[in-house]
């Protein structure tokens, strides 16, 4: 519609009389797919290293596989428990829950990353990419240790723009290749990827009892109606319906 407006108003230079409100297509709707609890723990258990320590984090706090590989490490708060995703789908920034189970493997995890960091100092790099060019405003904060990812590269790379040589996070298909293939070999028969571990967090939270506006804020999402996709996994069969074979 919006490309039938602007051929008319700005190419051929006509204004279409009367109301130009017509009948819109609706997106179809799609149902999710949801590991159960045993499915997700099966998954994990193919998994290893890092690799298993972003998918606990992807499932136990909700966030996107994009989120994740762009978490920095003044972003987790391990006393109070919490994530702060920032600019994340529309933007926005959130806070969302660090499960404490996570708390000793991310601190391990992290004295890793701070020896990188580290060295990468002494061989004059150790600068990271900054949004809103903050690093123009501040000097030297793209090498403050906050600033830095929690899940690094595993190599440095010159960015194009600057000249800089700088250690980027990991790509998202290094963790989508071997999530993926933990699923295969869980024998999961469902079309699951990284994005299914959100699905699972939002779903076995729901059945837990907590509250959907919780859920809700939880996910990010700006309208209940995307939470409320979750609740189909409560219902039994179709609208809860018991099937006249069962009774």
């Amino acid at each position: 519609m919006s490309a039938v407006l602007f051929l008319y108003r700005h190419v051929l230079k006509i204004e279409l009389q009367g109301s130009t409100n017509s009948i819109r297509a609706n997106k179809p709707e799609h149902v999710p797919a949801v590991m159960t609890k045993d499915e997700v723990q099966r998954v994990l258990k193919r998994l290893s290293g890092v690799s298993l320590l972003m998918a606990q984090v992807m499932y136990g706090s909700g966030i996107r596989v994009s989120e994740c590989v762009q978490l920095r490490v003044k972003d987790l708060d391990m006393e109070y428990l919490t994530i702060t995703v920032h600019d994340g789908k529309g933007e926005k920034d959130r806070v969302t829950i660090l499960p404490a189970s996570l708390v000793e493997p991310l601190q391990a995890h992290l004295l890793k990353v701070q020896q990188i960091h580290n060295r990468d100092l002494e061989h004059g790099f150790g600068q990271v990419g900054l949004p809103y060019a903050l690093a123009r405003k501040y000097s030297n904060v793209d090498r403050e240790w906050g600033w830095q990812y929690v899940f690094p590269s595993t190599t440095l790379a010159k960015e194009k723009e600057t000249g800089i040589v700088r250690r980027w996070y990991t790509s998202e298909s290094t963790i989508q290749k071997a999530v993926k293939k933990a699923i295969r070999d869980a024998g999961i028969n469902k079309h699951a990827s990284c994005h299914t571990f959100r699905h699972s967090f939002a779903t076995h939270l729901l059945q837990a009892g907590y509250d959907i506006r919780t859920v809700q804020e939880l996910l990010g999402h700006k309208d209940v109606k995307t939470t409320m996709i979750y609740t189909h996994v409560l219902q039994r069969g179709g609208l809860a319906v018991k099937s006249p074979l069962d009774t």
